[in-house]
């Protein structure tokens, strides 16, 4: 059934919600082919591992035009770029292995970047709308196909290398193609835009009506980026250069991930009934905590010590993408567009400073100094507006 424009829908559209996350765990799957390839490159290409690292700049470069593309997506559905977005990422990075230059990984890298970047921007919109009163719970659903995505994505890259080289990599597009075939057919009378956008309010007046969560919230991005930047783009970099071969690099970073499928889905639903602050304080706590701990340690045993981090650090975002939507219920894809350019070139940033580190001191400090910041970032996790009562988002049962 159509979701009535006008009226926000109560009840959670489990089937809808489900297919646009099957689509972003497929467009994920490719976005996470690069940090596995990241050594490839830098051996094949005689790269430094900042040269390596500004390649996932490249990748993310192109959401800075996010508050754009929801501004635009507040007046007009843009549900067709969403079902478009898995087979223009599928073809760009299915092509990294036969590039024959860093300019042409470079360009493909950047033609993946516009793909994500109108997902990102347009697709938790989308599954907000129908969430009903569980947003939480949407956006949880949401980064579950992010994370299955970037789960499996490792695994299935360097298993093709070992088997058919990086030669071999084109082959992979025909997944993505067949995700937005899927997401034309049951996105069918899916709005691209919320359902209370004629009350869209003027961009000016939305951005103040933001005012109060923004300051908290760019520093949370900054400190937790140091941390996911750590954890994701030079995690397979950081185990090679300490004598892990290739595969299990591969797949640490998958496990990582798999760990965030969980963590990502609880985190989002108990927001909706502890509140969003209590939840965001356990979780970066403890994560930064047991990225200390995984410093600490060597070989397999760093497995289990993955598995915490990725199920408490990347539970984190669903929760701040809730509190983004909340904040300005008539303009949630321009304020959804605006969270995801500040992550995006926040993290870009980071991705530049960690690589630049490791260049002089070596990975292993500047994974340190990942651990320790996010510590500062507790305090402004009280800053954020909004209510914090248990069950403040929950749907009622009665009148």
């Amino acid at each position: 059934m159509p979701v009535v424009q006008g009226s926000e829908p109560e009840r959670f559209q489990t089937s809808r919600v489900l297919t646009i996350t099957g689509g972003h765990a497929v467009h994920d799957t490719y976005t996470a082919f690069l940090p596995p390839l990241l050594p490839a490159f830098i051996a094949s290409l005689t790269l430094s591992t900042t040269e390596a690292g500004l390649l996932s700049v490249f990748l993310q470069a192109p959401s800075l035009l996010q508050p754009f593309i929801g501004h635009l997506a507040d007046r007009v559905s843009l549900r067709y770029l969403v079902i478009l977005a898995p087979t223009v990422t599928a073809v760009a990075m299915s092509l990294l292995g036969v590039a024959p230059d860093y300019a042409a990984l470079a360009v493909l890298l950047v033609v993946a970047g516009f793909g994500s970047a109108t997902l990102h921007a347009v697709g938790p919109v989308m599954v907000g709308n129908l969430s009903g009163r569980s947003l939480g719970r949407g956006m949880g659903f949401w980064m579950v196909g992010g994370e299955l995505g970037r789960t499996l994505g490792p695994i299935v890259i360097v298993s093709v290398v070992q088997l058919i080289t990086l030669r071999g990599t084109p082959w992979l597009m025909g997944a993505g193609l067949l995700a937005s075939f899927i997401l034309y057919i049951r996105l069918k009378g899916v709005p691209g835009r919320p359902p209370n956008a004629a009350r869209s309010r003027p961009w000016r007046r939305a951005l103040r009506m933001m005012r109060p969560l923004l300051a908290p919230l760019v520093v949370l991005v900054v400190v937790r980026a140091f941390m996911i930047v750590a954890l994701t783009t030079y995690l397979p970099t950081f185990l090679t250069e300490e004598g892990a071969d290739l595969w299990f690099a591969g797949a640490s970073l998958s496990l990582l991930e798999a760990a965030g499928v969980g963590g990502a889905l609880l985190g989002g639903s108990l927001s909706d009934w502890l509140g969003r602050q209590r939840v965001l304080w356990v979780s970066l706590l403890t994560a930064a905590l047991f990225m200390l701990v995984f410093l600490g340690v060597k070989g397999w045993t760093r497995l289990p010590v993955l598995l915490v981090l990725g199920f408490t650090a990347l539970s984190i975002t669903p929760v701040l993408m809730a509190l983004v939507q909340e904040s300005v219920p008539e303009n949630r894809a321009l304020a959804n567009g605006i969270y995801m350019a500040l992550n995006f070139s926040i993290r870009s940033v980071v991705v530049v400073v960690l690589g630049a580190m490791g260049d002089l001191f070596g990975l292993r400090p500047a994974y340190m100094v990942s651990a320790i910041i996010p510590l500062l970032g507790l305090p402004f996790i009280f800053l954020l507006p909004g209510k914090t009562n248990p069950g403040h988002n929950a749907p009622s049962s009665g009148p």
